[in-house]
C-alpha cells in the first residue's frame, strides 16, 4: 500500500525464501486491485503494477537498511519481548529523525517505546486486514509521543490513502477493545447453551449488519491470536469480566484447532 502510493519501501524478513513468497503475494494482491481499479484500461493497470514493484526492494538485514529510513513499521510476531528486542537493535542504527511505529493490535506501544531512546518518535500505526481493502488506520499516541511525530503518522496514513483515527495507548485501542470482548461474549453465550454458534453468527450478520458473525471472525483471526489477546488483557486487568478467559476457547487452542489456518476452529474448513 505504501509502495503503491509512491513511497520507497524496503520489506525486511528473516529469509530470502519468505521474501520471495511475500513479493509474489504482493504482486498477486496488486493484480486483484488493478482488475477493479483499471477495469477498462489494462495497460494503465500493468504500468501501475510495474511502478509499484519498482518502489519495493527486500532485505534480510534490518539494521543495514534502517540508516536511510524515515519510518519503520514493525509487523512481526505478536510477542512483546521479540518486538522490544528488534526495536532496541534498530534504535542503535536508525538516524535521529526516524520514527518507529508498531502495527500491534493488542500490545502496549508505551512498553515498546521504552525499549528505545526515541520515546518521543514512537507511536502505533494499526492497519486492518486485508490492508489494501480496509480504509482504517488507528494512530496511537503514547504519553511520550511528540505532537510532531503524531502529526507525521497521521499525514503518512492519509498519504497512503487511509482514513486515520486517533486513540490513546489503551488495551486494544478502539476497534479491538470493542471487538474482542464482543467475540468473547458470543463464546460465553454459546458456552451457556443459550444459542447455537450458527444462529449467533446469522443474528449478528442480519441483525447488526456485520459482514461476518463472531465465530466466523474468530476462526478468521485465529483462535490462538484471540486467546493471546484476551490472556494479555486479563493479566493487565484481572477483575474486568470482559477480559475473563473462556474454557472452550482454551480447549480448542490446546487441541490445535485454531480456525481457518488449521482447517478447524469453531467450524470445519476444507
Amino acid at each position: 500500500v505504501a509502495a503503491a502510493s509512491g513511497h520507497t519501501v524496503v520489506l525486511v524478513d528473516q529469509s530470502d525464501e519468505i521474501l520471495k513468497k511475500s513479493t509474489k503475494g504482493i504482486e498477486e494482491s496488486l493484480k486483484r486491485v488493478t482488475k477493479k481499479k483499471f477495469a477498462d484500461k489494462p495497460e494503465a493497470g500493468a504500468e501501475f503494477i510495474k511502478k509499484t514493484l519498482k518502489n519495493l526492494t527486500t532485505s534480510t538485514d534490518a539494521a543495514s537498511v534502517v540508516h536511510s529510513t524515515d519510518l519503520v513499521i514493525e509487523a512481526i510476531v505478536e510477542n512483546l519481548e521479540v518486538k522490544n528486542e528488534l526495536f532496541k537493535r534498530l534504535d542503535k542504527f536508525a538516524p535521529e529523525h526516524t520514527i518507529f511505529a508498531s502495527n500491534t493490535s493488542s500490545l502496549q506501544i508505551t512498553q515498546m517505546a521504552n525499549a528505545t531512546t526515541r520515546q518521543d518518535r514512537f507511536g502505533g500505526l494499526h492497519f486492518f486486514n486485508p490492508v489494501p481493502m480496509m480504509k482504517l488506520v488507528e494512530v496511537i499516541k503514547t504519553p511520550m509521543t511528540s505532537q510532531k511525530t503524531f502529526e507525521s503518522l497521521v499525514d503518512f496514513s492519509k498519504a497512503v490513502g487511509k482514513s486515520p483515527v486517533s486513540c490513546k495507548d489503551t488495551p486494544g485501542f478502539i476497534v479491538n477493545r470493542l471487538l474482542v470482548p464482543y467475540m468473547m461474549e458470543a463464546v460465553r453465550l454459546f458456552e451457556r447453551g443459550d444459542a447455537s454458534k450458527e444462529d449467533i453468527d446469522v443474528a449478528m450478520k442480519l441483525g447488526a449488519g456485520y459482514p461476518m458473525g463472531p465465530f466466523e471472525l474468530l476462526d478468521y483471526v485465529g483462535l490462538d491470536t484471540s486467546k493471546y489477546i484476551i490472556d494479555g488483557w486479563h493479566s493487565l486487568d484481572p477483575n474486568n469480566p470482559l477480559f475473563a478467559p473462556s474454557p472452550l476457547l482454551n480447549k480448542l487452542v490446546e487441541e490445535k484447532k485454531l480456525g481457518k489456518k488449521t482447517g478447524e476452529g469453531f467450524y470445519k474448513y476444507k
